[in-house]
């Protein structure tokens, strides 16, 4: 798991974002198998992309889920070079021996809809050229809730405790699969 704050339980008591739900999902369904969590709260695809060749050294995974691209959004960095970063860490984990999974994410639509149709797609464009798999988006069910708020911290950018299980929701059928 490469990821953001997101991943990494910004504002949230240790052990009980999505990733450590995940991490007891899986030790009940598939033993043996070890979740490992490198996201760092802040990370961009660029630092991801700098950060990858060396987590594929040292941990030799079998899976790769990338949880990326949020904080581009968030900055207004070019789609393309977002989309160039999420495909060169697909194609180092995939050269690794790793199945990858894409958790794709929205633009603000502060960006006006041209943009956020591009970013969306390039989580697609990503999978598809890599033959990964892909979780549309990420905090579906959350941020797109008619009450977003209620899901939210009070930044309102980061999901709650209440929101950690959603989210493990919408990745473990598309891991799970891949698991197999």
């Amino acid at each position: 798991m490469i990821g953001d704050s997101l991943s990494a339980e910004y504002g949230l008591p240790r052990g009980t974002g999505w990733v450590a739900l995940l991490e007891k999902q899986v030790a009940q369904e598939k033993p043996g198998v070890t979740v490992i969590n490198a996201s760092i709260s802040g990370d961009t695809t660029s630092g991801g992309r700098s950060r990858i060749a060396a987590l594929l050294k040292k941990h030799q995974p079998s899976h790769v889920v990338i949880e990326l691209g949020g904080n581009d959004a968030l900055r207004g960095l070019p789609v393309k070079m977002t989309q160039d970063n999420l495909q060169n860490m697909a194609e180092q984990a995939k050269a690794a021996g790793a199945q990858v999974l894409l958790l794709g994410m929205q633009m603000p639509p502060n960006y006006g809809p041209v943009m956020a149709r591009q970013f969306a797609e390039a989580f697609s464009q990503v999978a598809q050229d890599q033959k990964a798999g892909l979780v549309p988006f990420f905090l579906s069910g959350i941020g797109d809730d008619p009450e977003p708020l209620k899901w939210f911290q009070n930044d309102r950018i980061h999901p709650n405790a209440l929101a950690q299980p959603r989210l493990l929701a919408n990745v473990w059928p598309a891991l799970k699969k891949q698991l197999k």
